[in-house]
C-alpha cells in the first residue's frame, strides 16, 4: 500500500525573521535614531506602500502610537502601531502590511526590537514574528522579509545612520 508521505509544515516558531546587528553607539542613541529618525534610515525609495511618493516615515513615541509613511503631498499611509514603548531597551510594533504590500488592519504581525549594551556599542536584535498569520503565503513572506532587501539590509541602513550619529 503506497501512501503519500506527508510534507511537514513549518511550525509557528519557524515562521519568524530574526536579525542582529552591532551599532557603534549607545543604546539610548540607537533607540532614538531608530524611533525618532526612522525617516532618515528607512529605504523609502524602495520600501513604501503609499500611493504618493514618500517624503518620510514616522513613529509616534508611545504605546498606541502610529507607525506610518508620509507622502510628499502630505498624505499618510499606515504601516502599523506601537505596541510597546520601553526606551532605551525595547520596542514592539504591529506590522499591518499584507502580502500585496498594502495596509491591512485585519492582519497584524509583530516586530520586536531590542537594544542591548554590547561593549562600546549596542547589539540591536530584531524579530519579526507571527508570520503564520499570512496563511498560505506565510513561508513566502518569511523568505521575503528575511532575504535580500528585507530586514537585514534595512538594519544595515539603520546601523550606518545610528553609527554616524555618534
Amino acid at each position: 500500500m503506497n501512501q503519500p508521505i506527508p510534507v511537514p509544515s513549518l511550525e509557528a516558531r519557524d515562521l519568524l525573521v530574526s536579525k542582529r546587528i552591532h551599532v557603534a553607539t549607545t543604546p539610548e542613541r540607537a533607540f532614538r535614531v531608530f524611533t525618532e529618525k526612522v525617516g532618515t534610515w528607512w529605504p523609502l525609495v524602495s520600501h513604501h506602500i503609499g500611493k504618493a511618493d514618500p517624503a518620510t516615515a514616522v513613529m509616534e513615541p508611545f504605546a498606541g502610537g502610529r507607525w506610518f509613511e508620509r507622502g510628499v503631498d502630505g498624505s499618510e499611509c499606515l504601516w502599523g502601531h506601537v505596541l510597546a514603548w520601553e526606551p532605551p531597551t525595547r520596542l514592539v510594533l504591529s506590522w499591518e502590511i499584507s502580502c500585496q504590500w498594502a495596509y491591512d488592519p485585519s492582519l497584524q504581525t509583530e516586530v520586536e526590537v531590542r537594544f542591548v549594551r554590547d561593549g562600546d556599542g549596542t547589539r540591536v536584535e530584531l524579530e519579526h514574528r507571527l508570520l503564520e498569520r499570512y496563511g498560505d503565503r506565510a513561508e513566502d513572506m518569511a523568505r521575503t522579509l528575511g532575504g535580500e532587501g528585507g530586514w537585514g539590509s534595512i538594519l544595515q541602513s539603520f546601523a550606518r545612520t545610528a553609527g554616524a550619529a555618534g
